[in-house]
């Protein structure tokens, strides 16, 4: 744990302008970004990855479990994986989880979008519809409980839920909308119900929640440093004690 007078020190610097810019090199990230489409999940990862680089930190970043990975693949290669067959979807996200289960204990510095707290939103509903699941009161879940990775993750691993209004999701969606938009607008309020449940399953202890409706990507950044200080190890805090 880190002591009070540590995070004393870090919550005067969090205050500070530019002051997380002075960090040393050595610091650990392993964070999960989950929450809706539209909320910023990509846009916080690639803040967090930017401020890695411009340090010297190389983080393995894997923003790619929303199918088809409109971001990493090719135009061909992501509508070959939108007309996979929904069996194999589902075979082929049971995979995913497990292989990045490894990933994230292979390195110190590791960003995952959505993960397998997405899975257990957008799997069912989306991409395998009564294929491999289970009713759940009035939900339908992956028939394997992708929470059941959890006493296998990294125990420093952080999780940050991000949620916002409704309204904002969908105006963010006229405004910007994304290829393969996966969401539709007459969904939003249930899944943002959905994925705040996921989030209060997960067992992980350092984990907290950002409301993006009124932030720009460098609050949320902002917000992201400030919040985590709670949940940061020793090691973690004391390497992100300034240095004057």
């Amino acid at each position: 744990m880190v002591s009070k007078g540590v995070l004393a020190c870090l919550a005067k610097a969090a205050h500070c302008d530019g002051g997380w810019f002075k960090l040393p090199r050595s610091i650990i990230m392993r964070v999960i970004v989950v929450g809706c489409e539209y909320t910023g999940v990509t846009t916080l990862i690639e803040g967090l990855n930017a401020w890695g680089l411009e340090r010297g930190i190389q983080h393995h970043l894997d923003d790619h479990f929303t199918i088809p990975d409109a971001y990493h693949l090719s135009a061909e290669e992501q509508q070959g994986m939108l007309d996979m067959l929904p069996a194999i979807k589902e075979r082929f996200q049971r995979f995913q989880v497990a292989y990045h289960v490894r990933l994230i204990n292979k390195y110190k510095h590791v960003l995952m979008g959505g993960f397998y707290i997405e899975e257990m939103v957008y799997g069912p509903r989306y991409y395998y519809p009564g294929k491999n699941v289970r009713r759940v009161g009035d939900r339908m879940l992956p028939a394997i409980d992708h929470h059941e990775c959890e006493p296998d993750l990294p125990k420093d691993t952080i999780v940050v839920h991000l949620h916002a209004e409704p309204n904002v999701i969908r105006a963010r969606m006229e405004s910007g909308p994304h290829p393969h938009q996966l969401v539709p607008p007459g969904d939003v309020e249930d899944v943002l119900v959905e994925f705040a449940h996921e989030f209060q399953t997960c067992s992980l202890k350092g984990k907290f929640a950002i409301d993006t409706s009124d932030l720009t990507p460098q609050q949320l950044f902002g917000e992201y440093m400030r919040l985590s200080i709670p949940h940061l190890n020793a090691e973690d805090g004391n390497t992100r004690l300034l240095t004057a």
